[in-house]
């Protein structure tokens, strides 16, 4: 039976290895004597273990360089589960940058901020994420540009994969790496979520985020699936709509494969 003193324990827990973490991550951003990327993939999977989240991986992602993974979006969860499998960093909404806990380790993880509402903004932000797929770093892209409810892909907007072209001006490769990737909410307590349920599971519109925590605390154990495409060549002849579709219809049908399954 979950509890407010549940809650409390596991925002307690969370805290507890959160604020010495961050020192050491800004250490590391700092004097660059370790990787980056080790703290956030840990603190990852260390709130994950607190919440109840067990993760399962199908497939693997591609080591080819650069590497956008273009996902679904479902729930704030979403950056936990893939951040505790790999090394990546986030294309993730402006707001997201002033979030407690999440969005001060999003900053220290290296995201890039964007804010889709202005246009005339996103030359500037694809730049921005061109410049660290061409450093090598595996970018996410959550493509549909919003949080759906977990039981279908909405359309894939094609607008930040144009990020991806304008880093093949500074990559001799001559292509990037598209991976799709889908994330696949399946069962709460042992047993498989039906439509409703993954429903609820979700996060969307504007519920805020510590109802949710308790939403997902009292899930618990909550399995998430996170399956892999093939992936996709993307040169620069090629044309940003037709590799967002192909990556779209990809996540859709590995999504309906796994909940059919």
């Amino acid at each position: 039976m979950f509890s407010t003193l549940h809650f409390l324990i596991a925002i307690v827990i969370v805290t507890v290895y959160t604020l010495p973490l961050m020192v050491v991550q800004e250490i590391a951003l700092r004097t660059g004597l370790f990787s980056d990327r080790i703290v956030p993939r840990l603190w990852h999977r260390l709130t994950l273990r607190v919440l109840g989240v067990r993760v399962r991986m199908e497939g693997r992602p591609s080591r080819a360089r650069p590497q956008m993974i273009v996902a679904n979006h479902v729930s704030w969860l979403d950056i936990l589960v893939l951040g505790s499998l790999d090394g990546v960093h986030f294309i993730a909404k402006s707001d997201m940058r002033n979030w407690p806990i999440l969005g001060t380790f999003a900053r220290q993880q290296r995201s890039v901020f964007v804010e889709r509402e202005r246009r005339r903004t996103s030359p500037e932000q694809a730049r921005e994420i061109a410049e660290r797929l061409s450093d090598g770093d595996p970018m996410v892209l959550f493509a549909e540009g919003t949080t759906g409810d977990g039981n279908k892909v909405l359309p894939f907007k094609s607008t930040l994969f144009g990020a991806a072209q304008l880093a093949l001006g500074k990559d001799k490769s001559g292509q990037v790496t598209i991976q799709p990737a889908a994330i696949v909410y399946l069962a709460s307590h042992g047993l498989k979520l039906d439509r409703r349920e993954r429903s609820t599971i979700s996060w969307i519109g504007d519920l805020d985020l510590v109802p949710h925590l308790r939403l997902v605390l009292a899930a618990r154990p909550l399995d998430v699936e996170v399956r892999f495409g093939a992936p996709l060549p993307f040169s620069a002849a090629g044309e940003r709509k037709k590799i967002a579709r192909e990556a779209e219809d990809q996540v859709r049908a590995i999504l309906v494969q796994a909940l059919r399954s």
